[in-house]
C-alpha cells in the first residue's frame, strides 16, 4: 500500500474539497510541495479547525479558490501573508466559521446524517454571515429554544501527517482524534508517515486504540520530517526560525516565489518514497 507522494498528489483534481489539519495535529508539508508541483487548482480547503503554513503556500501558488476555517495564521510568526493578500485582492472566497461548528460538519458527514446541531453562535458575526447554518427552535424544548443547526462537511480528500504506518496501511495517529474526524468525514484519505513498519499494528495492544484502520486509507507515502518546518508529537520540534523566514519572504509574491522554489526542491532530498 505504500506510494508516493508525486502519485497522491495527482490523484486531488481540480475543484477537490480537501481537508487539511490545524498546524499541532500532523500536517503533511511534503504533500504540499507534490501538491504545489502537480498544479491542481480551484481547491476548496476545510481547515480542521485552523490553517497556517500549509494552506498560506498552497493559496501563494494559485491553488486554492476557497477556504474555509476557524482562523488562519503563522502562530509565533506572524499574520498569514499570502492569504491576507488574496482576501485584500478578493481573489479568495472564505468561509467563516468556528472550531465547534468545523468539528460538528464534519461529525454530521461521519455519521451520514444532513446537520448536527450546536449551541453558542446566537448573535454572532460568524452566523450572520453563514446563510447555510440555520437556526431553528428544539423541537425537543417544551419553550423557545433556538439552536443552529451545521450542514454537513464532506469532503473528497483528507491529507495529513503521522509517525509510523504498516504494511496494510493501517496509520498509527495517537491522541489526534481529529485526524480520525478528518478520515471518517472524507471519501479518500492521503497519508504521509515517518516509517513504515512490517509488523501489524493492530495487534499491538499498547498502539490499537490510536490507530486509524487501512479501511479509511486510500494511500500512504514515507516521508521522513515530512511535516517540516512543523513538528510532529514524539519525533521532532517545530523550526520557528523557518516559519518566521518564510513570514519575511511571503510579504510579496516575489519573495514568495523565490522561497517556494527552493522549499519544492528541497522535498527533493527530504523525500523517501517505496
Amino acid at each position: 500500500m505504500i506510494s508516493n507522494t508525486r502519485h497522491m498528489a495527482g490523484a486531488i483534481a481540480p475543484g477537490s474539497r480537501v481537508a487539511l489539519p490545524a498546524e499541532y495535529a500532523g500536517v503533511s508539508m511534503a504533500m504540499t510541495r507534490a501538491m504545489i508541483a502537480c498544479g491542481h487548482g480551484d481547491l476548496h480547503l476545510v481547515c480542521v479547525p485552523t490553517g497556517g503554513l500549509q494552506v498560506d503556500m498552497l493559496i501563494g501558488a494559485g491553488l486554492v479558490s476557497c477556504v474555509e476555517t476557524s482562523a488562519l495564521s503563522l502562530g509565533e510568526a506572524g499574520g498569514a501573508p499570502r492569504f491576507n493578500e488574496a482576501v485584500k485582492r478578493g481573489a479568495l472566497a472564505v468561509r467563516d466559521a468556528t472550531c465547534p461548528a468545523v468539528h460538528a460538519g464534519l461529525m454530521a458527514a461521519q455519521k451520514g446524517v444532513p446537520f448536527m446541531p450546536i449551541r453558542g453562535l446566537i448573535g454572532s458575526d460568524v452566523l450572520a454571515n453563514r446563510p447555510d447554518w440555520k437556526v431553528i427552535d428544539n423541537p425537543m424544548a417544551p419553550d423557545p429554544d433556538p439552536i443552529v443547526l451545521i450542514p454537513a462537511i464532506h469532503v473528497d480528500f483528507a491529507v495529513f501527517h503521522a509517525p509510523l504506518a504498516d504494511r496494510s496501511g493501517n496509520v498509527w495517529i495517537g491522541r489526534r482524534r481529529e485526524l480520525a474526524a478528518m478520515a471518517y468525514a472524507a471519501g479518500n484519505v492521503l497519508v504521509t508517515v515517518e516509517r513504515s513498519v512490517d509488523h501489524d499494528l493492530l495487534d499491538n495492544e499498547t498502539l490499537a486504540a490510536g490507530v486509524l484502520p487501512s479501511l479509511y486509507v486510500r494511500d500512504i507515502a514515507v516521508a521522513p520530517r515530512g511535516a517540516w518546518p512543523y513538528g510532529l508529537w514524539g519525533e521532532y520540534a517545530t523550526d520557528t526560525a523557518e516559519l518566521r523566514r518564510y513570514a519575511k519572504a511571503a510579504r510579496s509574491q516575489s519573495g514568495f516565489d523565490e522561497y517556494l522554489s527552493g522549499f519544492v526542491g528541497e522535498g527533493k532530498h527530504l523525500q523517501v518514497t517505496r
